[in-house]
């Protein structure tokens, strides 16, 4: 089996309305033969670079749910819901955070061999969770959010550890829901891809910061500019 720990949350999204993820780094211990694995999608009560935290039980009801319906939470690689390698089971909420068990489906083509691969030569370091923010609480003393009850969607296999909300992936994530990236992950993300440090400061000062500025609307479909964005970042791959 292969086990997976949590160590630090990675990072959210502030806008209740959207689709949201949250990393967390894994230890791999061992990996089975047939692809099962098992460990933590989300742990509770720690505070995350956006100043938010999962409280205890914020999954229960979605869990209910899930169980009614009889379907699997899929896991997706890096959140591509085009490209779900397997399924997750017994998902269930301990003291600690929430625990499952997943299994990579081998027979079904070559990216689940890929992921498998990369989960037993570690280069596969990260465990994400995508969900619907349905209820929290804010303290304004403190400045920390804390998310009284989600809804999960998916718990994904990503490259990158917790933190690093620089990736690729976090871009293109945030773009195709109708979110904007922060100036910070789009400069960096230019850098990764081979801009200057200057070039990459510019296009984001004059182009980035006033499409946030003006930016009225969430859906990135009936945005020109966005749309634009998110086309040019989805011909990129890690």
């Amino acid at each position: 089996m292969l086990t997976l720990s949590n160590d630090r949350a990675g990072f959210g999204r502030k806008h209740s309305g959207a689709l949201k993820v949250r990393d967390f780094d894994f230890e791999i211990k061992t990996v089975a033969d047939d692809g099962t694995f098992n460990g933590y999608g989300s742990v509770w009560d720690v505070v995350d670079s956006y100043q938010e935290i999962v409280a205890r039980g914020a999954f229960t009801d979605s869990l209910e749910q899930i169980n009614a319906k009889g379907r699997p939470v899929p896991i997706l690689w890096q959140h591509q819901s085009s490209q779900p390698i397997g399924a997750w089971s017994n998902l269930k909420e301990d003291d600690h955070g929430l625990w499952g068990d997943g299994a990579i489906l081998l027979e079904a083509g070559d990216m689940e061999k890929r992921a498998y691969a990369h989960m037993k030569a570690r280069t596969v370091t990260g465990l994400s969770i995508g969900y619907w923010v349905r209820e929290s609480t804010f303290d304004e003393k403190t400045g920390i959010r804390t998310l009284t009850k989600l809804d999960l969607v998916e718990i994904s296999l990503v490259t990158f550890p917790a933190n690093d909300d620089a990736r690729v992936e976090a871009v293109k994530f945030k773009l195709a829901h109708g979110e904007m990236p922060t100036e910070r992950e789009m400069e960096k993300f230019l850098r990764e891809a081979g801009f200057s440090k200057s070039r990459a400061a510019g296009v984001v000062a004059h182009g980035l910061t006033e499409m946030r500025r003006r930016e009225s609307e969430r859906d990135a479909t009936n945005n020109p500019a966005l749309k634009a964005i998110s086309d040019t970042l989805a011909g990129f791959t890690l």
